[in-house]
């Protein structure tokens, strides 16, 4: 015999009782799925809510099949937080949500999440809240950058009218770090400052799919971006390395080293001597390149 607790009425079958609650007045509120009968909407629609077996969205109050299908409705249909699993009621809650949240990395000013902290403190010192206030020192570039290692960057690349590119840089500073400020010489080849080795490829890099790194074996669709490659600091000695002794890290650009500086993620910006000699170390560099 099944019973409904509510009504006190006895079924000869549990099929007679299901049927019972579907078509009486006072069984209105039922998760047939559960077997569970609410007395009220709100009481159906909190179990709904909070039970592991149901995928249920309130606010469009809505069944999916399981979680993965309701994470991206939440997703594509709300103001979702997806590392909180968090749905907020409009973009106003989302975005304080973000901004007093110290796990999030997040920039209240352009409403832009950030993977990490360092993403986030490299946002903050661009253009986009900084100043352009580091002008290129050669005649006929009036180009100007937010940072050191923006401008060294700019020269590198080659893009400067005066024709600077990193090959001239890379010598110039190993000709003036005498000390190994910021140059390691166990990377610096021994006879001399000779220019570090470069590669091109030509047709016989082609694998029958596409151009191949021999180095890395990346793939390329085109010899002119495979060579592009090539000419990057990826496969170069990294020559450089923060002062610091605790963190002696290595680089293969000037400009990379100067990002690491700058983003004080190792704290050798705090220290005043460190940063004196770097500042010397440069100036005197752009002022020989300009010469």
């Amino acid at each position: 015999m099944a019973w409904c607790e509510r009504c006190d009425r006895y079924f000869p079958f549990d099929s007679a009782l299901a049927q019972h609650r579907r078509d009486s007045a006072n069984h209105y509120y039922v998760c047939y799925e559960c077997g569970l009968d609410f007395s009220t909407w709100l009481g159906l629609k909190e179990h709904w809510v909070q039970s592991p077996r149901h995928y249920y969205c309130q606010y469009c109050e809505d069944h999916f099949d399981d979680e993965y299908d309701l994470e991206d409705h939440y997703q594509s249909s709300h103001h979702y937080c997806e590392s909180c699993r968090r749905v907020f009621k409009n973009e106003h809650g989302l975005h304080e949500h973000y901004r007093q949240s110290p796990q999030h990395h997040y920039c209240p000013l352009c409403k832009v999440l950030y993977r990490s902290a360092n993403n986030l403190q490299m946002h903050l010192k661009s253009s986009a809240h900084m100043p352009r206030d580091v002008s290129c020192p050669f005649l006929g570039c009036d180009m100007a950058f937010v940072s050191k290692s923006a401008l060294i960057l700019h020269l590198e690349s080659g893009g400067c009218r005066s024709g600077v590119n990193r090959r001239m840089i890379d010598n110039y500073i190993k000709s003036v770090d005498r000390t190994n400020i910021i140059t390691d010489p166990s990377r610096l080849l021994t006879s001399g400052y000779a220019d570090q080795t470069h590669y091109f490829a030509t047709n016989a890099s082609w694998n029958g799919h596409a151009f191949e790194c021999v180095l890395c074996h990346s793939q390329f669709r085109g010899l002119v971006d495979l060579n592009r490659h090539l000419a990057s600091p990826r496969h170069q000695d990294k020559i450089y390395r923060c002062p610091l002794n605790t963190c002696r890290e290595n680089f293969a650009t000037l400009s990379g080293l100067c990002q690491h500086v700058e983003s004080e993620r190792c704290g050798v910006a705090k220290f005043k001597a460190v940063k004196n000699a770097m500042d010397d170390l440069l100036s005197s560099s752009m002022m020989r390149l300009t010469l």
